[in-house]
């Protein structure tokens, strides 16, 4: 209890550079685990993990965030004591979400694998989702602690290991054990996840015991159950309910993709392939550079918080001012370079052309995608949580309604999915704005937010993409050349910045925007 906690910028750093590199091994492990099993083999590893995203989401989100908020309270006020209690409910609540559905998956997964996600060969994975989850539980309960009470490094550190060990678990077992059919090849990846969440649990585990000292040490007088459960429940039922929504909405746009082309005239083992090559390989290529949303985001919402409780209103625009620039001046250009350059290093990272199909458009929908969660993120740290979680449930509607009709007709495919997730995004990200303008008085730094990044982008892929040509003319490897294009435009880009009067220096750590702030 008495070790020295980081302060929120040392958290931000530590959990950026966590991420960043997390984010490069996760990429590294993708396009050897695309080689080792093939594009339609990680299309069925994709079909199945949105059933995971929609059981945590029932069982775990809501009780997680319960846990990081009441941790604060509590240990602010030195009741250690119901922290503990905390941590014991947290942990019995998610036994009892989770038992039914675990119950249901193990007693009906033919059924689902056959009727739900269309392809029995996902059988064995389902089945394995189960102990997965439930360790994933364990670890989540004790691991938002450390969130809530601003102690990120036993997490982030954490989470960096995991990233390890689930690559090395993964890739080992199919080392091991290939070649083989497709069935088994998913069950040994998520076996090879178990493996990272048996660790994750146990380390979790812990750490929560070291972090908060002994049982008999424990300070403060508890909490009764009855009002501990109403607390928690109260915080986890709109939270959860929120995410559940709107992961059973992705699921089913992700699920439905493979079916719906099969339905347009497309074989199933191509059809699968196509699913995996998009989001398997194409998808995480383009969320490499969003690394550091997350930290932003851990940061962001609390000090928006604490901002309006003191009646800070100019602090409030100054530090949403400064998150979107940060966050355009970094984005704007890395999915400018990726969308010109991408395709070709894509293709020979994972071995498959397909993988700069739609490029440029997945980087505008990913750039769209992560405005709106950034403005989203601002809200709730505003207490506008409902009005981001209607936005958000809207605009997956928008996606699943464009998927269902477009995506199974074949003049348009997996195109349609594309168009409908650049869509709902701007639509998702200028609702998120509109309210977020109202309730601030925020008006929109135009040059700097857009005009600045957009124009030395433009001129930066540009560039770049001249000289990869040349540098592929002249004989350098496509990786090769692709990496020196990629690092030429974005010294140019760097440059042209300046010369527009933006400083990236300033825009980070000063108080106020440079230049033409007031041009919007």
């Amino acid at each position: 209890m008495g070790r020295s906690r980081p302060t929120a910028v040392q958290g931000v750093v530590l959990l950026t550079v966590t991420g960043i590199v997390s984010q490069l091994i996760g990429f590294v492990y993708r396009i050897i685990l695309s080689q080792m099993i093939g594009a339609e083999n990680m299309g069925l590893y994709q079909l199945i993990m949105p059933i995971y995203s929609v059981l945590l989401s029932l069982c775990s989100v809501g009780l997680a965030s319960s846990v990081a908020y009441l941790s604060a309270q509590y240990q602010a006020v030195g009741n250690t004591k119901a922290v503990w209690q905390l941590r014991g409910t947290a942990i019995r609540l998610f036994f009892a979400l989770a038992t039914l559905p675990c119950v249901l998956i193990l007693t009906f997964s033919d059924a689902a694998s056959v009727y739900l996600l269309g392809d029995a060969r996902t059988q064995l994975g389902l089945l394995l989702l189960v102990p997965c989850l439930l360790l994933t539980g364990v670890e989540n309960m004790q691991k938002n602690y450390f969130y809530g009470v601003g102690m990120v490094r036993p997490a982030a550190i954490t989470e960096l290991i995991e990233q390890i060990i689930r690559s090395l678990a993964v890739l080992a077992l199919l080392a091991v054990f290939l070649p083989c059919h497709a069935e088994r090849i998913v069950g040994l990846i998520v076996i090879g996840l178990i493996f990272c969440e048996i660790f994750s649990a146990i380390t979790q585990t812990i750490l929560f015991h070291r972090y908060l000292g002994p049982v008999h040490d424990l300070r403060g007088e508890g909490k009764g159950a009855i009002s501990l459960r109403k607390d928690m429940l109260r915080i986890a039922g709109p939270v959860g309910l929120t995410a559940l929504l709107g992961n059973i909405l992705g699921s089913a746009n992700s699920v439905l993709v493979p079916r719906l082309l099969v339905e347009g005239g497309m074989d199933l083992s191509e059809a699968m392939s196509r699913f995996g090559v998009m989001f398997g390989m194409t998808l995480p290529m383009l969320f490499l550079p969003t690394a550091f949303m997350g930290a932003l985001s851990v940061i962001l919402a609390p000090k928006l918080s604490e901002a309006m409780a003191l009646g800070r209103v100019k602090d409030i625009q100054r530090r949403i001012r400064r998150a979107v620039a940060a966050a355009n001046l970094i984005l704007i250009p890395a999915l400018s370079l990726l969308a010109v350059i991408g395709p070709r290093l894509g293709s020979a990272l994972y071995k498959d052309p397909r993988v700069g199909d739609y490029m440029g458009l997945l980087a505008l929908g990913v750039l769209l995608c992560c405005w709106q969660s950034l403005l989203s993120n601002c809200l709730n740290g505003l207490n506008h949580q409902s009005a981001a979680a209607q936005i958000a449930i809207f605009t997956d509607v928008i996606q699943l309604g464009i998927t269902i009709a477009t995506v199974g007709r074949a003049d348009i495919g997996l195109r349609g999915f594309v168009w409908g997730y650049v869509i709902s995004s701007a639509l998702g990200a200028y609702l998120s704005w509109k309210k977020l303008s109202r309730e601030t008085g925020l008006r929109m730094p135009i040059f700097d937010w857009l005009v600045a990044p957009i124009l030395a982008s433009a001129l930066a892929a540009s560039c770049a993409r001249l000289f990869y040509t040349i540098l592929l003319r002249d004989g350098y490897g496509v990786i090769l050349g692709g990496g020196t294009a990629l690092l030429f435009g974005l010294l140019l880009y760097l440059v042209t910045l300046q010369a527009q009067g933006v400083s990236i220096r300033q825009v980070l750590f000063e108080k106020t925007l440079v230049s033409n702030s007031k041009k919007g």
